[in-house]
């Protein structure tokens, strides 16, 4: 959760495209990233894969209006509105971004290869049929904020009494991740995006270190499979939360109309 997800990247730039804050190439180059090459498979009208800027400029031309994020895990289609084919290529990704104004949506695939240190990543994102219903389970920004003050707090509670060490190297990492991460500030979201949005997308990201945290950096105190059970059982709704914030941070312009032109 300390990076943004593909689909994350995409629904917000694709949403500041719409919007006319930022030009096609400059969307296009946000949402790649450090990716060596982002294609888009199955749109309507192309026989084959295509680049971003066509793929999006194609997508407005047929109707969209917007993009949304879904981040679904096994019992939590977060965002999904189906038909079940569709959700079961966003699971398996844990991502999709699904368009507003047009039924379809996208699914990341992603290919690695190249040695440690020099990894080439290509992803093509699979266009496929969606439903225009209601996302699921996907709360308004106030709500997320509410939500995340009490998950901090949770997640905190749970590090301290599961005697989780806050030093050592994978902390640490995680720590400077996060800083580095927050002196962008404003860059965390797409040009547009209201303050409250980005607000709550730093906030979930805050919530998913420490969850990072608890997960990765060893075994704490907690010595026993029970305790790290115990562990587990705690931080998994704190997880969920940050994850619904999330969403409702990136689908802020679809949700709420609120990206500022």
């Amino acid at each position: 959760m300390l990076v943004e997800p593909r689909s994350g990247l995409l629904a917000a730039w694709g949403n500041a495209l719409l919007a006319g804050l930022v030009s096609p190439d400059e969307a296009a180059l946000a949402i790649v990233g450090e990716d060596a090459v982002h294609r888009v498979d199955g749109l309507p009208g192309e026989v084959g894969p295509v680049g971003l800027t066509l793929a999006l400029g194609r997508l407005r031309g047929l109707g969209a209006t917007g993009f949304r994020v879904a981040l679904p895990v096994p019992g939590h289609p977060l965002g999904l509105s189906g038909p079940p084919v569709f959700n079961a290529r966003a699971l398996e990704a844990e991502e999709a971004v699904v368009a507003y104004g047009v039924p379809y949506g996208l699914v990341p695939e992603v290919t690695e290869a190249g040695p440690a240190g020099d990894v080439h990543v290509e992803v093509v994102w699979r266009v496929l049929p969606v439903r225009e219903a209601p996302p699921a389970d996907v709360p308004s920004l106030g709500e997320a904020e509410r939500e995340l003050a009490e998950a901090l707090r949770d997640a905190t509670a749970v590090l301290s009494r599961l005697d989780v060490a806050g030093s050592g190297p994978v902390a640490e990492a995680a720590v400077d991740a996060y800083r580095a991460r927050a002196e962008r500030g404003r860059e965390v979201l797409a040009p547009g995006y209201p303050p409250r949005a980005v607000r709550v997308l730093e906030m979930a990201q805050r919530v998913g270190l420490l969850v990072s945290v608890a997960y990765e950096n060893g075994h704490g105190g907690a010595v026993s499979a029970s305790e790290i059970a115990a562990r587990g059982e705690a931080l998994r709704p704190v997880e969920r939360v940050a994850r619904r914030a999330q969403v409702a941070a990136y689908n802020a312009y679809v949700e709420g109309g609120e990206v500022r032109r």
